[in-house]
């Protein structure tokens, strides 16, 4: 029996990040990359003895409950890289990201790309390169975050129209780029283990 107290110590590859916004790399056991997924997470995976391998030193220390019988404290230490045991269905591997406000502003770094002035999430807008209402989609192809005086100086109009040339082209992230993007506290061996996957054409985000 042990008791249900515990706590986390933060290794020194995540000490100065925020503790409960460091997350693992979750892959199956063939090493396809899945998600991010929170050290809770990564804990019942253990626990429940679903992992096949992992990757990278120990980035976070458990410390459960005492042992009534021997008085020993539980330790669990979680790797930044956790792959489960199975395997996904191909279909779920590798899948586009979907498109939302949060993932665009972080793909296109959180700059205006008519202006190229850097934004708070709060002042920036997705705006349509094609407007909607001359037949252009709501596509990661065809938006490109903008700061509110643009958009709203752009109007309804295209780049060429407004004489609004665009700093850079929008274009659809890989998977893999998107995780790399949607995570601010990334862990080194976790870095270098994206980097690796990802498309030759990309670089990861500065």
């Amino acid at each position: 029996m042990e008791s249900h107290t515990a706590s986390v110590i933060a290794h020194p590859a995540c000490a100065r990040a925020d503790l409960h916004a460091t997350r693992v790399l979750s892959l199956d056991a063939a090493g396809r990359i899945l998600d991010w997924i929170s050290w809770q997470d990564a804990a019942c995976l253990y626990v429940r003895d679903a992992v096949a391998w992992t990757l990278g030193d120990p980035c976070l220390t458990l410390h459960g409950g005492y042992r009534r019988d021997t008085g020993e404290q539980s330790i669990l230490a979680l790797h930044p890289i956790v792959a489960s045991r199975g395997q996904c269905q191909s279909g779920t591997v590798d899948p586009s990201p979907a498109l939302s406000n949060a993932a665009l502003f972080a793909r296109d770094r959180y700059l205006c790309l008519y202006c190229g002035r850097h934004c708070s999430r709060g002042e920036l807008t997705r705006d349509h390169v094609m407007p909607l209402s001359r037949g252009g989609r709501d596509v990661w192809e065809n938006v490109v975050s903008a700061c509110l005086a643009c958009n709203l100086k752009k109007g309804s109009r295209t780049p060429q129209q407004a004489a609004m040339p665009l700093l850079a082209v929008p274009y659809r992230p890989s998977w893999v780029e998107h995780l790399i993007l949607s995570n601010r506290n990334i862990l080194a061996d976790q870095m270098e283990f994206l980097v690796h996957h990802l498309p030759r054409q990309r670089r990861p985000a500065a």
